[in-house]
């Protein structure tokens, strides 16, 4: 099968090194994205850090395993999805737009295992309003992780 690429950006009103902070926050990313918690392995603020996502409904989800392989704060990190279920790249970007605003960019590209396949086409929308959903709380959160000093 090939790839599923997802492209997703928000605008956010904070300077690239606070949604740097609140991005790679990875503890607090439950806070904004929808359904998920992040659990770094040790060290997971450069490359080689391994951090775990469990993503799920009503009992149902998953579990992502990723692998940091580039780190370049303030502007890019790229993991590397290296789970059984979910395999690929993904990362995001942080576009400076003047000096307290910035946009951030985040991308999937992701090799689904057959079964998953197949729900794909069914699943694609109300993924897609999550992702949407859950990058309009990320910017809100980062507009209060500024306030906050963090």
């Amino acid at each position: 099968m090939r790839p599923v690429e997802l492209r997703f950006t928000v605008p956010v009103q904070a300077p690239p090194e606070v949604v740097w902070a609140a991005a790679t926050d990875w503890a607090r990313q439950g806070e904004w994205m929808l359904g998920t918690e992040v659990h770094p392995v040790g060290d997971a603020d450069g490359p080689g850090g391994r951090l775990i996502a469990v993503t799920g409904f009503g009992g149902l989800g998953f579990v992502d395993r990723m692998e940091i392989v580039e780190w370049e704060p303030p502007r890019s990190c790229r993991v590397e999805h290296v789970g059984e279920l979910v395999v690929g790249a993904g990362g995001f970007d942080v576009v400076r737009c003047g000096n307290a605003a910035s946009t951030f960019v985040w991308w999937e590209r992701l090799t689904l295992p057959t079964g998953a396949a197949l729900v794909w086409p069914v699943v694609r929308p109300a993924f897609i309003w999550g992702m949407r959903r859950s990058l309009a709380a990320f910017a809100q959160f980062c507009r209060e992780y500024d306030r906050r000093g963090k």
